[in-house]
């Protein structure tokens, strides 16, 4: 349930590549519980506000706050401390490592004793945690020890989601989580979605799939050339709408 205190403040972030604005006064805010989806043709600046927001790129201006703390110059490490977890459209795996390892890529278990005061990993405790949560997900493994390299789209993205859902406490950044997923199992990631909301976690999805925004998202930012087109509140717009905004038509439509 969203609250009325945001955990993420964006006011007015911009990102230059020369003299192209990736983006440009961006701003708004997303709330504990609440799912925000992300929408916007390719090139629009989706993936560049994930990666400002995750810490991966530092904006050229402007500000995010976390929980009202000011990390316009967060970085990676900062943003998993804080508790935001992403999901990036690449992935992000290491693929020469199994599963479980790549779930718990710097977290990793060690055996209890000495053994772990030595450096020993408790694997098998990493691949039964790991296996339970690629279980919500219908993917089952016949070689846990199996690199992620080998294994196909969909599981490659489970293990990616699981990593993100296992250890999110704020905020969940997903960009395209289902592109690679059939029927079902896009229907478990969006059951996750809005477990995470249950959870009082906030959520931002970037998806070119409207059916699956209008059934998960609380809200919808329009991105148009790296710009806020308009916010749209999902239960109160229509899919006609957020494609005008999308396209331009919008400003069409406006001039007539």
């Amino acid at each position: 349930m969203a609250t009325d205190h945001p955990v993420v403040e964006i006011d007015g972030i911009s990102k230059f590549y020369g003299k192209v604005a990736a983006l440009k006064d961006v701003s708004f805010t997303i709330h504990p519980g609440e799912v925000v989806a992300l929408v916007g043709d390719n090139g629009a600046g989706k993936s560049t506000l994930v990666d400002c927001l995750s810490g991966v790129t530092k904006p050229d201006g402007g500000s995010i706050r976390l929980d009202g703390v000011h990390a316009t110059t967060l970085e990676t490490t900062t943003a998993l401390d804080w508790g935001v977890e992403t999901v990036y459209q690449g992935l992000a795996l290491a693929n020469d490592l199994e599963p479980a390892l790549n779930v718990y890529l710097g977290r990793e278990l060690r055996m209890p004793g000495l053994l772990g005061r030595v450096g020993m990993l408790d694997r098998r405790l990493m691949r039964q945690r790991t296996g339970d949560a690629l279980n919500k997900f219908g993917v089952g493994l016949s070689n846990a020890q199996r690199p992620v390299a080998y294994m196909s789209g969909g599981q490659r993205q489970a293990v990616a989601i699981a990593r993100a859902t296992m250890w999110a406490k704020r905020l969940v950044l997903l960009d395209e989580p289902t592109a690679a997923l059939g029927v079902k199992q896009s229907a478990i990631v969006l059951n996750i979605i809005r477990q995470l909301k249950g959870r009082g976690i906030a959520v931002m999805v970037i998806s070119h799939n409207l059916q699956e925004v209008f059934s998960i998202a609380d809200r919808i930012v329009v991105l148009r050339l790296g710009r806020v087109a308009n916010v749209f509140t999902t239960n109160e717009t229509t899919t006609e709408q957020v494609v005008s905004a999308i396209t331009g038509a919008d400003l069409v439509e406006r001039a007539e």
